[in-house]
């Protein structure tokens, strides 16, 4: 016997109501297949579902799904199938779901899918219990097949994000998708991550075995810099 979705319930009323936005920049663009003007607007449609669904930053040329692309183009699925193939598609799955646990993966298909955040811990662990009894498939159409993707976007409308931004530190505003971007170990190195942030500080962790032992040069350059320096301008003076 299958388990049910075990309920959950958000942590405000305002959540039920519909928001308020003044139209602006960023308010979302709809893209529907009941609304192509032309033939020509598929490919449009196409690369918004990518942006929803891999996000801009694993959006690659060589990871793009031509077979579904040209299923919906010739009207052989739906706009909600060729998300569906999108979602338990290898680079999808490889980006998103092997890489994370199942409460952060549950985190971003939320965003991507019913485009929104999650309400609380009690959805991300209802959520969670669907992966582990049905799969990741089983947890895709759990989604698409819920009564809230189904009245907000149907079958022919790419997700977009309902609660388009959430508000940042300086006062920016940031896409859900675009939230936690993750980079690889390489560009990890690079940046020195990982990062702590204190009081709008930021320190970096350097592991023990990079920081300089005691007689390292590295730990005078600065000294011998400022010292160097002084005799410089000396010098330049009794000229």
């Amino acid at each position: 016997m299958a388990i049910p979705l075990l309920e959950y319930r958000p942590i405000s009323q305002n959540s039920r109501v519909p928001g308020y936005e003044v139209p602006g920049d960023e308010q979302p663009i709809i893209y529907s297949a009941e609304l192509l003007p032309s033939q020509s607007n598929w490919n449009e449609l196409i690369w918004a579902a990518y942006r929803q669904i891999y996000s801009e930053h694993q959006i690659l040329k060589s990871e793009r799904q031509t077979f579904l692309e040209s299923q919906l183009k010739n009207g052989q699925i739906t706009v909600r199938d060729f998300i569906r193939g999108l979602l338990t598609s290898p680079p999808f799955r490889r980006n998103n779901y092997e890489t994370n646990s199942n409460y952060r993966f549950v985190e971003l298909c939320v965003q991507r899918v019913l485009g929104r955040d999650v309400y609380n811990k009690g959805e991300k662990l209802a959520w969670s219990i669907i992966i582990a009894t049905k799969g990741l498939e089983g947890f895709i159409d759990e989604l698409l097949n819920s009564e809230e993707y189904l009245d907000n976007f149907g079958l022919e409308t790419v997700p977009y994000q309902r609660r388009r931004v959430i508000p940042q530190h300086d006062g920016g505003e940031t896409p859900f998708n675009l939230k936690t971007p993750r980079y690889g170990p390489y560009y990890r190195s690079i940046l020195g991550f990982p990062k702590f942030v204190y009081q709008n500080q930021i320190f970096t962790f350097t592991p023990q075995e990079k920081k300089p032992r005691a007689g390292d040069p590295s730990i005078y350059l600065d000294l011998a810099r400022s010292l160097g320096g002084g005799k410089n301008q000396s010098a330049t003076k009794s000229s």
